[in-house]
């Protein structure tokens, strides 16, 4: 599970000014690890003026389309996206940890849904794979997305979208959302937020009409969008989020309360990894428990740390920790006993976390 493994980059395209899209070439041998789900991401690592730089991309390809690919946006600052975009090419081998992630929902061919997204710049990324997989899954299924970018120039993907609405005139629904740049119709003008949703709601679309909807953008309108969905009568449970890389929150730990003196203040935290077991022990509100691992020497999976990606998920056997934050994990994961290591402080003595139970 925290294996990386040598792709050989396969071509590398540029979508727009600052956008790359990157297609792997999967060896046979490796075809199988690689198999993947819409809407599932990958971690990818490089080293990057001598530091060991991990940074996680949702696949943009269909499950039917045989290739793996990633688009990855240079942020301003972004060690990883700024390497990637100027000296990534074809024949360049690059690590990847296999796909992961939930970003999705299951797909039957008999199904007749109605499906609705929102995205917003890069956002787009995994919300294609799982509207080309779907459509093409489901040939009864329809899909409506709104897409928000702050003008025609820096819409990634631009062309394969209108390729996919010419191909499923009458199942696509499509629908851009410009900040910088005015549309005829005033209502497609602006950001996506809640406010922009409820007038959605209240003038083109229906909420009764859809089975699902996947959120992908900046943390305001990923929490915005799923408010007013909510608000208008969509179950949470039919609401799929997903933050992007480049947003990211920055979270600073907060330290709980002060322990009362004469108890413990530490913990005895035992990792389970690839059929392997590693005990160490650790503080209890100094760090998270995939900090105190790496700092043993543990190759513990990770990427973002940052609560949003899902790359260091892992199950609680024995113990409690308490999660800073969690942008990843769904209620019924967390009902189950997930956890995000990196954002995982231990609340008792012993804390057992295991990685490789996926479910």
């Amino acid at each position: 599970m925290s294996k990386f493994y040598p792709l050989c980059v396969a071509n590398v395209r540029n979508e727009t000014r600052d956008t790359i899209a990157v297609t792997f070439d999967v060896p046979a041998e490796l075809q199988q690890q690689f198999r993947f789900q819409q809407g599932q991401h990958l971690t990818l690592r490089a080293n990057i003026n001598a530091e060991d730089v991990r940074r996680s991309y949702s696949i943009c390809s269909a499950v039917q389309d045989g290739t793996l690919r990633v688009a990855i946006k240079r942020t301003p600052g972004g060690a990883f996206s700024t390497w990637a975009n100027d000296t990534l090419k074809a024949g360049a081998t690059i690590e990847v940890m296999p796909p992961m992630g939930h970003f999705n929902v299951p797909l039957d061919c008999v199904n007749r849904k109605h499906y609705l997204a929102f995205a917003a710049g890069s956002g787009i990324t995994p919300i294609l794979s799982i509207i080309k997989t779907t459509l093409l899954t489901e040939p009864l299924s329809r899909f409506t997305l709104f897409y928000g970018n702050r003008a025609s120039s820096s819409v990634i993907f631009k062309e394969e979208l209108t390729d996919l609405k010419d191909v499923y005139l009458e199942r696509l629904n499509l629908v851009y959302v410009m900040s910088r740049e005015q549309q005829d119709i005033e209502l497609f003008n602006g950001r996506i937020t809640q406010e922009k949703c409820e007038q959605f709601l209240q003038h083109w679309i229906k909420v009764e009409d859809y089975d699902n909807a996947f959120i992908c953008g900046p943390e305001d309108m990923m929490l915005g969008v799923s408010a007013a969905l909510q608000a208008a009568g969509m179950p949470k449970q039919n609401i799929k989020i997903e933050l992007f890389a480049a947003s990211i929150p920055k979270n600073a730990h907060k330290p709980r309360a002060q322990l009362d003196a004469g108890v413990v203040q530490e913990t005895e935290v035992t990792v389970i990894m690839d059929g392997n077991h590693t005990t160490f022990t650790m503080d209890k509100d100094k760090e998270s428990i995939l900090d105190a691992g790496l700092r043993q020497g543990i190759d513990m999976r990770y990427s973002c740390k940052g609560g949003v990606c899902s790359t260091c998920r892992c199950k609680i056997l024995d113990g409690k920790v308490e999660m800073d934050v969690n942008y990843a994990l769904e209620d019924y994961e967390v009902a189950r006993g997930f956890v995000l290591s990196c954002q995982s402080f231990p609340l008792t003595d012993k804390v057992v976390v295991d990685f490789d139970q996926a479910e």
